[in-house]
């Protein structure tokens, strides 16, 4: 097969053979005029590196697939690697009481710009390269092969974002293949059950990479009056409760959100008269609980991506600190401090960091207990960085 080649600056080829799978336009000698989704060749000095699929509209011109010359970019690749994912995941993670994870994470799977979420047996496919565009009914038949028990592939794009775990994209969808998923798919997760929305909701409809976050709330939630900020769907909230809380404040923008909070906590057979929910400004609300003297045993932090772009990063490390320093003020003497950061561009010490001045200024010591990341479906290639975009810190004030 006559592939087109694409010459690498000098000394990057290096980078692509450690691992990384981008190839940003800045570092081809000359950007071709081929069509979305070309499959290209890149090579130094002539010699073969990697190859990948073609995106002129984004500055991510190249996104690698292999790095194996004999390996082709066909419908059997396709295949190949969605059932090692599929099988990875059933290996991997305990799926008792559980029918919804990720099935492909793009970069961290071998295929960059692929997300699959799989909600209670229907697959929500989001590319976020038009260079994917030609390629999507070979994705929709190897998640065909790869899950025998699938009911249905809806897809979510977002062509052209870069930004693959900024979490707050949305976009309508459409289906792809099978029966036509419900406007709202109840899921099940460590027995708890929640409303998603896999057509309109946040990202593919709800943030699968908080599952295992969300049981560890439910393990420490006991007894404890607990606040959860920017609580979208009340998947923390649930959980809260299930684990025992004495009371539960959500709170969410989203007037929606919030409503859907509730619905949840009646899927779970919680009495939700015997709970708070409320559409307002996080830190007016917080501000407000300080003013009357209002204190909780357990503050849940996880707001939307704070930083968009690296430029953005200082202003959201101090918008972190602000935040938590904000929430250690109603937080009772012993209490937990449950933050969350999404923006990838944040490392987890930056994170950290601002967490730790928040401490300082609010005049309290806090102590580490529990530190995490993303769950094993959502893995982090050594090579790519840029893929380890979730941080969740639980901390008690001594």
């Amino acid at each position: 097969m006559s592939l087109v080649k694409l010459e690498l600056n000098k000394g990057l080829g290096r980078h692509l053979r450690a691992g990384h799978p981008w190839v940003f336009r800045k570092a081809l000698e000359r950007a071709p005029k081929i069509p979305p989704g070309s499959v290209v060749d890149l090579t130094e000095d002539g010699r073969f590196v990697a190859r990948g699929y073609y995106d002129p509209l984004s500055p991510i011109a190249v996104r690698v697939l292999t790095r194996n010359p004999r390996e082709q970019v066909d419908a059997s690749f396709f295949a190949r690697r969605i059932a090692h994912c599929v099988d990875m995941r059933r290996r991997l993670l305990d799926l008792s009481g559980t029918d919804s994870y990720r099935l492909v994470h793009g970069e961290g799977d071998g295929l960059p710009g692929i997300v699959v979420d799989l909600y209670a047996g229907w697959a929500v496919v989001k590319l976020y390269s038009a260079g994917l565009t030609p390629y999507r009914p070979l994705i929709v038949e190897a998640l065909r092969a790869a899950v025998p028990e699938l009911k249905g592939v809806l897809g979510r794009d977002e062509l052209g974002r870069d930004d693959a775990e900024e979490r707050d994209s949305t976009g309508v969808g459409r289906m792809l293949w099978g029966e036509q998923a419900p406007p709202i798919v109840p899921i099940r997760e460590h027995d708890a059950v929640f409303a998603v929305d896999p057509w309109r909701g946040q990202k593919t409809g709800f943030f699968l990479d908080q599952r295992e976050n969300r049981f560890l709330i439910r393990r420490l939630s006991a007894g404890r009056d607990v606040l959860n900020c920017f609580c979208f769907s009340g998947g923390f909230s649930v959980n809260a409760a299930l684990g025992g809380a004495n009371q539960v404040f959500s709170v969410d923008q989203d007037a929606d959100a919030v409503a859907l909070a509730r619905e949840n906590f009646q899927r779970n057979g919680l009495p939700a008269e015997k709970h708070d929910f409320l559409a307002a400004d996080v830190f007016d609300l917080i501000a407000s609980f300080k003013k009357e003297g209002r204190t909780f045993d357990l503050i849940i932090l996880d707001p939307p991506a704070f930083a968009k772009s690296q430029k953005a990063v200082q202003a959201a490390l101090d918008g972190y600190a602000s935040l938590n320093r904000q929430a250690l003020a109603i937080l009772r003497p012993g209490g937990l401090l449950a933050t969350a950061s999404c923006s990838a561009r944040v490392t987890s010490q930056d994170f950290l960091g601002a967490v730790k001045e928040a401490a300082y200024n609010a005049g309290v010591e806090l102590a580490l207990v529990e530190e995490r990341y993303q769950p094993p479906d959502h893995p982090i290639r050594l090579q790519f960085q840029e893929g380890r975009y979730l941080k969740f810190f639980v901390l008690q004030q001594v």
